[in-house]
């Protein structure tokens, strides 16, 4: 087991001599990993201050992949605390995501933006699972649920499986989002540290651009869109409605690539849909492929060189734009 480690994080942004000490991490052995992301690379768990409370119900401890991967689905589902909201992960990144009446409905919307993805996939939940979700996860070859209750039969059921690990999350989803996170990557060219992306919008980041105005509707979807968006790797975009994900595109190095790959998956379901992405769309060959999928409106950080000219090929398409000014890169 390796010994405790220290961070300590010094600010200097007020004086350029004195640094003072902006907040200090211990970092307690918790327990070794059987490897990192992959078996060659050795790992090692630890525990902190303020870490959310959670069990696995069955099988043995989380891994490093296991982490990551739940790690992004309570993040998700934090977003949406206060609804039934259901995510499916895959490799620590999400493949689809739906909110519904009841964790069943939000659940069977999310598996239908992309149910090849989904097997052997982590599947979580902002509310209690209940045995119809449990027989229908059961039945797939799914590596992981987690949730922040379950019923006793829904229990049963997935503890009898044992390709999948039961996780429950013992601290109140609404908790969770004040839980601190920080993003830190030690190279070889120095030790980054950064506050974690708690980007919200308000009033004041959501600027309709277009003459077209966006419908009540239409901003609910684009609001849920874009969060997801939030947490997809950049450069991402995300397609819904009715607050389902049609498509998620992710990964790509031009955002215009991304448009291109969420149109295609999307398919039919574009017409009338929103766009989010977390990053600026550059050229008006973003507007025309989203036109040429019949997106109602494109919820975007703004800012590009040719933002004029994107926007009146929005209003000749009839699409409404908003630009937020936020951009939500994930590496």
């Amino acid at each position: 087991m390796s010994k405790r480690v220290e961070l300590r994080v010094f600010d200097n942004s007020n004086d350029s001599e004195n640094f003072e000490l902006q907040s200090e991490r211990v970092f307690e052995p918790m327990w070794d990993l059987k490897y990192g992301e992959n078996p060659q690379q050795a790992a090692m768990a630890f525990k902190t201050d303020g870490m959310a409370d959670f069990e696995v119900l069955n099988g043995e401890s989380l891994s490093y992949n296991e982490i990551m991967g739940v790690t992004e689905i309570a993040n998700i589902v934090s977003e949406f605390f206060d609804v039934c909201a259901v995510t499916i992960v895959k490799h620590a990144a999400p493949c689809g995501v739906a909110l519904g009446y009841n964790v069943a409905e939000a659940y069977t919307k999310a598996f239908d933006c992309d149910p090849v993805a989904s097997f052997f996939g982590a599947i979580g939940a902002s509310q209690k699972i209940n045995f119809e979700v449990a027989k229908h996860i059961n039945s797939m070859s799914v590596k992981l649920v987690f949730a922040p209750d379950y019923d006793k039969d829904a229990i049963a059921l997935l503890k009898d499986n044992p390709l999948i690990k039961v996780v429950k999350l013992n601290t109140p989803l609404r908790e969770y989002r004040s839980l601190i996170q920080k993003d830190i990557h030690v190279t070889p060219f120095g030790t980054l540290y950064q506050d974690f992306n708690n980007s919200y919008l308000g009033k004041n980041s959501f600027q309709i651009v277009t003459k077209k105005k966006p419908t009540k509707e239409q901003i609910e979807d684009a609001v849920f869109a874009w969060k997801i968006s939030k947490y997809a790797r950049s450069n991402s975009i995300v397609v819904a409605k009715d607050f389902k994900t049609s498509a998620i595109a992710q990964g790509h190095v031009s955002p215009l690539t991304a448009v291109e790959d969420a149109m295609k998956w999307a398919c039919d379901n574009g017409k009338d849909a929103v766009m989010a992405s977390d990053n600026t769309l550059p050229t008006v060959d973003c507007i025309q492929l989203a036109a040429q999928s019949r997106i109602s409106m494109i919820i975007q950080p703004g800012g590009s060189m040719n933002a004029e000219s994107m926007i009146e090929l929005a209003d000749r398409y009839n699409i409404a734009m908003v630009f937020t000014g936020i951009k939500n890169y994930k590496h």
